[in-house]
């Protein structure tokens, strides 16, 4: 397994995201800007597909920016000018698929309110699955979600593990904050 920690040490594009973000649990505090920021990495993780990581994280403030600060209801209200706007814009990946996705995800993301209090209480319900079980889950609920989508997703918010080697200090932050996957047993992630 090739680690993001020693890709990460040093670079001036990966070094904050690996050491504050990456793997680090979402703890539910935040009511809706839980909703914004799980929203926003699922975005990211999907306009990474095919694509390098670097490149996303620089796009990422650009990305944020164009679509409104990933604001749920927001982007669920985009209508053709919207997405005219986004793909003319060149501080995003313009791929009409994947715009597209995003804004039906934000769509599904509203029905997951009511459905199950939100974005974040929809993946704590079902947790602990493995990652072909989450992959299944994610592809019946939203748009664009493939396997590696889904796996750096919830790896990113502490559901599944293998974010960080064991020895790097990020780790040993995140298994003091008893992320999910942490917390039951190793053989749950299993492909079965």
């Amino acid at each position: 397994m090739s680690w993001y920690c020693a890709a990460a040490k040093g670079s001036p594009i990966h070094e904050t995201y690996h050491d504050n973000e990456y793997g680090f649990p979402l703890l539910g505090k935040n009511g809706n800007d839980d909703e914004r920021y799980l929203f926003e990495l699922q975005s990211l993780e999907l306009f990474q597909a095919g694509l390098s990581w670097e490149l996303i994280l620089k796009k990422r403030p650009t990305t944020v920016a164009a679509f409104d600060n990933f604001d749920v209801d927001t982007v669920a209200a985009y209508k053709a000018k919207d997405i005219k706007r986004l793909l003319g814009d060149a501080g995003i990946i313009r791929n009409k698929l994947k715009v597209a996705s995003i804004i039906e995800n934000a769509k599904r993301i509203q029905v997951l309110r009511d459905s199950d209090g939100g974005f974040a209480n929809w993946i704590a319900a079902h947790h602990p699955l493995n990652r072909a079980e989450w992959t299944k889950l994610f592809r019946q609920t939203f748009k664009f979600m493939g396997g590696e989508i889904v796996n750096e997703l919830l790896m990113c918010i502490g559901y599944l593990p293998g974010s960080h080697h064991p020895d790097c200090a990020a780790y040993k932050r995140i298994a003091r904050m008893k992320p999910p996957w942490s917390q039951v047993d190793a053989k749950v992630f299993l492909e079965s």
